[in-house]
């Protein structure tokens, strides 16, 4: 029997990004024994790369905006695939959680007559990004991590969470991880667990996530018993570098956009007006914007359609590069020097004026940079409850990017930063509500724990087996190819050959050295969740016969009617791990109350 240190919390947060600090603070502040589980350093989650804002509709530039209008932008961004309950929340309740940010300590941009400024960005009707600059989930985390380091919360960082059990009852009571530093096992039980554990793109060839999106919160929810749904509605980002190859797939914001930018193809022309319905352009122009035309999307309100939203945008991209009409290295040209002055593009976006200067060699205020799809957030993760962020299993809860419903098919950019907030507290509340009202001391069953511990230290018994490197390589070539941003039938059912391939072999991958600190056996642990969450992904795109938002089909490539009003919903049953089955099925949609539903039919 291996050895290792256990710990006892009331309320356990894996994860400590923006979902799972809020939700940590609102279980501290309750007076129950709270604590911080991550992976990398505090203050170092991926929440820290959102630089285009927090959305709320705060009407500080905009006074006729409203709750109301922002529950519609977001119903209609994710094509209706949305849990409406969520998204109703998510817009009452961003405007007070900016509000509480700035009361803790955030910084925000400010209008002339001081107020929280807010920009324009893709899918909303009206500018209602808070912001800091192009480096608002920097400030958030850093308002959120003062908070908590303030009220004395526990933290165990560099710490890998691998699995989670559950008690004799049922309930998820435990977990099981190890210390990256040391290769230590540790246990941790508590009353009730958080997943704040963020995306999975690091499965595919091309994206903005960090090292830490590897799907590990959805992929143990799964093998806890947990549902998830919409695991085929994963996001292209239509901005991310495309050069040099080394930083392939880097976040350029949307506020590049939001702030003047255009996207143009190698002729220079702007094409976006190709793939926009209701255009009209001005008789009379006396701007750039009026020359170059504009489009009206339900109402008198002006908008360009560079900030159509973002699955519109990078099938837009998409089709111009495999037209021929790309720039040099595969991608288009996106262009603020000739709109704005260098002082404003300096000011407004410094991160990403460094970026480009540093990474590509590119004086943004004096060059268009080179953009392209990347794989950049999962709308589609653990089904929860939208008041308490409860998970299918007792005992467990979910918020960030690792929960899914609030985002429908397509998330609006900004809507992340106050989704973290919103959802965060409410988790926080929900796992508080569930540990207090627990009677008894959660136990583990040793035995399960040592069967966790056998699997993770396998690798380094292996002489002859897989490099999990190669392994990686593999499934993020097959996740790229066949299925990203465009999907057909015989692709995805290639894919999920290729993927049960990748599991066999995940099964039998072998490390060297020993466990401090070791990349090598830090992969072979992640692949179990990347092989897990690769297959859902491609088991609800073969099923979605339709393309609704993020998840285009070229083989079905307009909306089917009925399937808008089911979520795919996926769950392991019997037997439960990376190796076993999960099984797949449409279920309905929440049904929309009558006074939501007339909201959905006005501003046409």
């Amino acid at each position: 029997m291996a050895e290792y240190e256990t710990h006892d919390y009331d309320v356990i947060v894996i994860g400590a990004g923006g979902a799972g600090l809020r939700a940590a603070i609102e279980a501290e502040e309750r007076g129950l024994r709270t604590a911080l589980v991550c992976k990398s350093l505090l203050g170092k989650a991926h929440t820290v790369m959102a630089e285009g804002g927090v959305a709320a509709a705060m009407g500080n530039v905009y006074p006729e905006d409203n709750w109301k209008v922002h529950f519609r932008d977001t119903m209609r961004g994710g094509k209706m695939l949305n849990n409406w309950r969520m998204a109703q929340l998510h817009a009452q309740e961003s405007p007070d959680r900016v509000r509480e940010l700035e009361r803790w300590g955030a910084l925000f941009d400010r209008t002339d007559d001081g107020r929280i400024l807010q920009r324009d960005f893709g899918g909303h009707r009206f500018a209602r990004l808070a912001h800091v600059g192009d480096r608002t989930g920097l400030e958030l985390i850093r308002t959120l991590q003062q908070k908590a380091v303030s009220m004395g919360i526990d933290v165990f960082m560099e710490c890998k969470i691998l699995r989670l059990l559950p008690d004799i009852s049922g309930q998820i009571s435990g977990a099981v991880g190890y210390m990256r530093p040391t290769g230590e096992v540790v246990v941790f039980t508590a009353k009730s667990f958080v997943l704040a554990t963020g995306s999975i793109g690091k499965s595919w060839k091309y994206t903005s996530n960090s090292w830490e999106s590897v799907g590990d919160g959805h992929a143990m929810a799964i093998w806890a018993g947990a549902d998830v749904i919409d695991m085929e509605c994963v996001q292209f980002h239509p901005t991310g570098m495309v050069w040099p190859l080394s930083v392939r797939g880097l976040l350029v914001t949307e506020g590049v956009r939001g702030d003047g930018g255009v996207l143009r193809n190698s002729e220079g022309t702007r094409f976006m007006f190709n793939y926009v319905a209701d255009m009209f352009r001005a008789e009379t122009a006396e701007t750039e914007e009026e020359a170059d035309g504009w489009y009206d999307d339900h109402a008198n309100n002006r908008r360009t359609p560079d900030l159509l939203p973002r699955d519109e945008v990078a099938r837009a991209i998409n089709s111009e590069v495999k037209a021929g009409r790309g720039s040099p290295h595969g991608g288009v040209f996106l262009d603020i020097a000739s709109r704005r002055s260098s002082e404003y593009i300096r000011r407004r976006l410094p991160s990403m004026y460094h970026q480009f200067m540093e990474l590509a060699g590119v004086d943004i205020t004096a060059s268009p940079m080179e953009v392209g799809p990347t794989c950049h957030y999962m709308m589609g993760g653990v089904r929860v409850d939208a008041d308490t962020a409860a998970a299918t299993v007792p005992g467990l809860f979910a918020a960030g990017e690792v929960a899914g419903g609030m985002h429908g098919s397509n998330r609006l950019g900004g809507n992340s930063l106050s989704d973290l907030l919103v959802f965060g507290r409410r988790a926080g509340i929900g796992a508080a509500d569930h540990a207090e009202g627990r009677t008894g001391s959660p136990t583990v069953n040793a035995a399960e724990i040592q069967s966790v511990i056998d699997d993770a230290f396998a690798p380094f018994g292996r002489e002859d087996g897989h490099n999990p490197y190669d392994v990686q390589h593999e499934l993020q070539e097959t996740m790229q190819a066949l299925v990203g941003i465009i999907r057909t039938g015989p692709e995805l059912e290639e894919a999920l050959g290729k993927l049960e391939e990748l599991k066999e072999q995940t099964s039998k991958v072998s490390v060297k050295g020993g466990r401090a600190y070791n990349p090598g056996w830090n992969l072979a642990t992640d692949l179990p969740s990347m092989i897990t969450t690769s297959i859902a992904v491609a088991q609800g795109a073969l099923n979605r016969k339709e393309s609704r938002g993020g998840h285009t089909r070229e083989d079905h490539p307009g909306p089917d009617p009925e399937l808008g009003k089911v979520n795919f919903v996926q769950r392991q049953t019997a037997k439960r791990g990376y190796l076993e089955p999960i099984s797949v099925n449409p279920e309905p949609l929440l049904e929309m109350p009558d006074e939501l539903r007339q909201l959905m039919e006005e501003g046409h």
